[in-house]
């Protein structure tokens, strides 16, 4: 018999999903799945426009990241207008792009942290879901909720100078940038009044890491054992083994550290990244080619970048990187909601990265655009908030888009998530035969922790509940809840 659960407020996950939770006879979690159920067909669409268009047609495809979108059809088009692969723009063109990708960077994280992912640290899993939100973060901490504006408006406002506006700008173009950032903007951060300033973001970033840090002495339990299984972790890294957000090369290591994918030119991505389809959604399953599809799915975000990166070139996001590497013993992390301690690490070195861009007089620099022979095909590829970005194209003679991949973050980390989702359920669910709200929240937390934008990954439009449905072997229909619309 089924029943339907109608679950208030809409789930704080951004995308339409569901997720099928198959028992045995005896109540036991056999298989989760986590469905994304709309098409895909935002790589159909670009066909046969302009390839000048690209970095601005690609942001429509989200509103919380477009940036990332911007910048990574961008640099693909740097490559093929002659521009190199994201080393041979002008030092201005470079930067500018550098502070638009880390304002990025920096108001999406305070966004996931503070907005989605609080709630479930101050509240708990199974708190009234009234009260489990950015409403009740403010009521119950208004200091917290204040900071998670405030540093979103901060890293809104950088992108509004870099891009021309803050949200589906247009300041990259093939082959650099269209404006730089003039001394007045630039005194509005560098001598704004706090908070509005660099210094201050840097501070309240530190806090951040702080609070998520003794939230972690005081429930360990809940933050190490929630969700915890091995995997690869793939990344871009600089050529020395650095973090950078914005170019570099591939690594991956599996479970141990191991590196299995040596640095690797991004150019080359198609010989060692494949993707597989699945019956069961509109999502890809993007692996390794060389360890194959049972053995070469990988994570990507905060979390694998931390852990496929061999240091953080800024100060105190590096003292913080140590730390965090200590907690796993030096080996990778595979704790799911290590991945929130890893993003407000992140959320530290931008701050550190955007005020040292301030201070830059190559942001007032008067050349913007560099351009070489013509070829008939380029990738870019970008760490996005929510992990690596890459944007394929093939124009032909007409300068029109022939061919257009995109492989998202999300779409990465498809089967991390399903792997995820299944933890839990057989945690929460054995032996049940009625879907809870808490239970429902606790699967989202899952899903949660890897900052999905399932819009992003199967490039659609519509309302975006998330759904549970239990099944027996036989195909009986349990229970059924949905958070979000209707069922």
């Amino acid at each position: 018999m089924s029943q339907k659960i109608t679950i208030e407020p809409v789930t704080r996950v951004e995308g339409h999903g569901k997720v099928t939770i198959h028992l045995d006879d005896q109540g036991n979690v056999v298989r989760s799945r986590l469905h994304i159920v709309e098409f895909r067909g935002f790589e159909r669409f670009v066909q046969g426009r302009p390839y000048w268009e690209a970095p601005v047609l690609v942001q429509r495809l989200c509103g919380i990241c477009p940036v990332s979108h911007h910048l990574a059809a961008a640099k693909a088009l740097d490559v093929i207008v002659g521009a190199g692969t994201g080393t041979g723009l002008s030092p201005t063109a470079e930067k500018v792009r550098r502070l638009m990708h880390y304002a990025q960077i920096f108001q999406s994280h305070a966004l996931h942290f503070f907005h989605l992912a609080s709630p479930d640290l101050l509240f708990g899993v199974d708190a009234d879901p009234k009260i489990r939100n950015i409403v009740g973060v403010a009521r119950l901490n208004k200091g917290l909720a204040v900071q998670g504006v405030m540093m979103r408006k901060f890293g809104q406002e950088l992108i509004r100078i870099t891009a021309g506006k803050k949200i589906h700008g247009t300041g990259a173009i093939p082959g650099g940038v269209n404006k730089n950032v003039s001394a007045a903007e630039r005194d509005e951060f560098l001598k704004g009044e706090a908070p509005m300033n660099p210094d201050a973001m840097v501070l309240w970033a530190e806090e951040a890491v702080d609070f998520f840090k003794d939230y972690h002495r005081k429930n360990r339990e809940f933050i190490d054992g929630f969700s915890e299984f091995p995997s690869n972790h793939l990344s871009l890294v600089r050529k020395d083994g650095a973090m950078d957000l914005y170019h570099g090369v591939l690594r991956a290591v599996d479970s141990e550290g191991k590196v299995i994918l040596h640095d690797i030119d991004y150019q080359e991505y198609f010989n060692v990244i494949h993707e597989e389809v699945r019956s069961w959604s509109y999502m890809k399953f993007p692996y390794i080619a060389e360890l194959g599809e049972q053995a070469g799915w990988y994570r990507v975000g905060p979390l694998a970048r931390l852990n496929t990166c061999s240091f953080i070139p800024t100060p105190l996001a590096q003292k913080e990187f140590e730390r965090f590497r200590e907690v796993s013993g030096g080996k990778p992390n595979n704790r799911c909601l290590h991945t929130h301690y890893a993003r407000l690490i992140e959320l530290l070195h931008a701050a550190e990265v955007i005020r040292v861009l301030l201070n830059d007089p190559d942001l007032q620099g008067e050349e913007l655009v560099r351009r070489g022979e013509k070829r008939h095909e380029g990738i870019g590829v970008i760490e996005a908030p929510r992990g690596t970005l890459f944007h394929h194209y093939r124009i032909n003679d007409d300068d029109q888009i022939a061919m257009a991949n995109l492989i998202v973050s999300t779409t990465h980390n498809n089967e991390p998530m399903n792997r995820a989702v299944n933890v839990v359920a057989k945690r929460m669910l054995t032996g049940r035969t009625e879907v809870t709200e808490p239970m429902l929240n606790a699967v989202e937390v899952a899903i949660r922790a890897y900052d999905p934008c399932l819009s992003c990954a199967t490039h659609a439009m519509g309302q975006m509940p998330l759904e549970i449905t239990l099944v027996r072997p036989d195909g009986t229909v349990v229970s059924r809840a949905r958070s979000g619309g209707t069922a």
